[in-house]
């Protein structure tokens, strides 16, 4: 007789969405692993989930809590009534996924009603749900930065306005002190801008945790925060300067965490512990391989997170070296001063500077080039600002160069690396762009598609008088077979 497929419901649920993902209980009770397991032995011990959706995290809590207060509270009515009155509490995103975590946590949508495993006087229990409303100044929800436009809504439709990070003290929400405060925010609001631009906000939740000093902090994020980036640089500089940081595991490729969810840059969940000061415990976790590493979180003399334990060294070894990168070639965007959409003339003119736009070439008069007008006379080397290399290693990281020739622009879809006195520097410079080593370099500072001048800020100078290839360079920064192995496995030939 074949066996009969029964999943969790909640595995099923974590696949529903990449932008409020819900946890799979596998992943949830890895997180709760890292907490100290006596935690679940005292009966004062208190839990919150702060963005409770499917009621997972407080379920699996609720789990441990039954098995490690048996002998404390041996009737086990006793003991679910205590733990669920007492000790575990949730605050739902919306009025639908209060539903749903109180069905998971009292198996009743209704913990007042005689379905429910523990008796309530209330509809809600202890997992709470408040349709608020946005608070907008200019445009913009003073507590998110929801845009006023598109989250102005009526009262009929979901605001997405959550309650733990619209108030100012969170911790008057339940008037309590929480022990651990463990959950998966939300990840993002729509910003009303273009093509679904979207705003992080999951870093208010961690930041709103915070103010409540609980002893452990454990939450699942995405890695984007790594590099900063829009409205994280000061969430990126406070977490990597965080010494209570205890561990911290990463997954590069999201699907390997949330099974068929994709999130760019990857997620990673953390703990941070009040009591504990120093190093951190980095754990990458990568085609089901684990790498671990005690380390700060700030690599000496950088200012970003390397992700890849494997790194560090190659990284240290190229930076003993003292060199200048390649970052100060890199221009900013908008490098002639020109936007994406422009095109320019589809002929060539008496007088034209031709234009490298966003899958086209045109011809615009010298007038439109607003800035940087004395590179349009020299040889450059163009590269796309933007390129989805994917989640899967090993992959090309930045899109293939080309070289912009005399009497020619770009708009910002390029950057510009130069400009050169002559062509053979820019076919020089692309043969180390196309090297591993050079991208790998860049890898460990892009994070996301983008590719700003930034991320070239790893890749030393290199004298352009002559071609490079992968074998010089591995020779010349000592790097050891199991280096070079590791730099191959992450990036394939760009052809």
């Amino acid at each position: 007789m074949a066996e009969a497929y029964n999943p969790d419901v909640l595995s099923c649920l974590a696949n529903l969405s990449n932008d409020e993902v819900f946890t799979p209980p596998s992943v949830v009770n890895k997180m709760l692993d890292l907490l100290p397991q006596e935690l679940f032995e005292s009966p004062k011990t208190t839990f919150l989930d702060p963005a409770a959706k499917s009621g997972v995290f407080l379920r699996e809590i609720t789990k441990r809590l039954i098995v490690g207060l048996e002998k404390k509270i041996p009737d086990l009515q006793e003991r679910v009534d205590h733990i669920l009155h007492k000790q575990v509490f949730g605050i739902a995103t919306t009025e639908l996924t209060s539903l749903v975590s109180r069905r998971s946590l009292y198996c009743s949508k209704y913990p007042n009603c005689k379905y429910s495993v523990s008796k309530f006087d209330t509809v809600e229990g202890n997992i709470r749900y408040r349709a608020l409303r946005h608070t907008f100044v200019n445009g913009r929800c003073k507590w998110c930065g929801a845009s006023e436009a598109q989250f102005d809504r009526d009262e009929s439709l979901e605001s997405h306005a959550y309650e733990f990070i619209h108030i100012l003290k969170p911790q008057e929400i339940f008037n309590m002190k929480f022990d651990v405060i463990i959950g998966n925010p939300p990840y993002q609001m729509a910003d009303g801008g273009g093509m679904g631009s979207a705003m992080p906000i999951y870093q208010l939740f961690v930041e709103a945790a915070k103010k409540i000093h609980p002893r452990h902090l454990v939450m699942i994020i995405p890695s984007r925060w790594f590099t900063g980036g829009r409205g994280l640089d000061d969430f990126r500089r406070k977490m990597l300067d965080d010494r209570h940081i205890k561990e911290l595991m990463d997954f590069p490729v999201s699907s390997e965490c949330f099974p068929g969810v994709e999130i760019k840059g990857g997620v990673c969940y953390f703990h941070i512990d009040e009591t504990y000061h120093g190093e951190c415990l980095v754990k990458t976790i990568r085609g089901g391989i684990a790498s671990e590493m005690m380390r700060s979180l700030i690599e000496n003399g950088c200012d970003t997170f390397i992700r890849f334990n494997e790194a560090i060294p190659i990284l240290r070894k190229v930076r003993m070296a003292g060199e200048a990168t390649i970052e100060r070639l890199v221009s900013s965007q908008k490098p002639f001063g020109m936007r994406t959409y422009e095109t320019g003339k589809k002929d060539s003119f008496n007088g034209a500077v031709k234009l490298y736009a966003n899958k086209a070439i045109g011809y615009v008069k010298k007038d439109a080039v607003l800035q940087n007008k004395e590179w349009t006379s020299r040889y450059k080397v163009l590269i796309t600002a933007a390129y989805g290399a994917g989640e899967d290693f090993p992959h090309q990281i930045i899109n293939k160069p080309f070289i912009s020739e005399p009497g020619s622009c770009c708009t910002e879809t390029y950057l510009v690396i130069g400009p050169f006195e002559c062509k053979i520097e820019c076919e020089n410079v692309i043969s180390y762009i196309r090297t591993k080593f050079f991208r790998f370099l860049v890898l460990l500072r892009k994070n996301t598609q983008h590719a700003s001048a930034s991320v070239y800020s790893f890749v030393p100078m290199q004298d352009f008088s002559k071609p490079w290839t992968d074998e010089e360079l591995y020779k010349k920064y000592k790097l050891t077979k199991d280096e070079i192995a590791f730099v191959e496995s992450m990036i394939k030939p760009m052809e």
